[in-house]
């Protein structure tokens, strides 16, 4: 598997060195490090999307489906309690809650649409 591509860890098994220097040391140090709550109803469904960043999500209670790579080429995750998956960045992926979802999704730097009100998935 290529550094470019998505893939899925027990959180306590992410070696570091699928991780940026920064977001890794920031992860250590909480030093701009953004770490969002996100909670997903059975059936939610995430759009696809990227981020210029690499994105850290690890699953806290319920069930994900991601789908990560390229359209028409996607590769298939399902992430239960206690996993987590390292999207790099410009990797496009979408999301599937398959049971009530608590995940933290974890950005370095933080995302400047989230911090400043203008992202349209939290606005709804």
């Amino acid at each position: 598997m290529s550094e470019s591509e998505a893939r899925k860890y027990r959180w306590d098994d992410v070696p570091r060195e699928r991780l940026s220097d920064s977001l890794e040391r920031q992860m250590i140090t909480g030093e701009r490090l953004m770490v969002t709550h996100i909670h997903l109803k059975r059936g939610a469904l995430v759009p696809r999307h990227s981020h210029a960043n690499e994105q850290v999500s690890y699953v806290l209670r319920g069930e994900l489906r991601f789908w990560t790579g390229p359209e028409g080429e996607e590769r298939e995750h399902g992430l239960r309690s206690g996993e987590a998956i390292v999207v790099p960045g410009h990797v496009p992926h979408r999301v599937e809650a398959v049971d009530d979802t608590l995940s933290l999704d974890i950005f370095s730097p933080p995302r400047q649409d989230w911090l400043d009100g203008t992202d349209d998935y939290l606005r709804g």
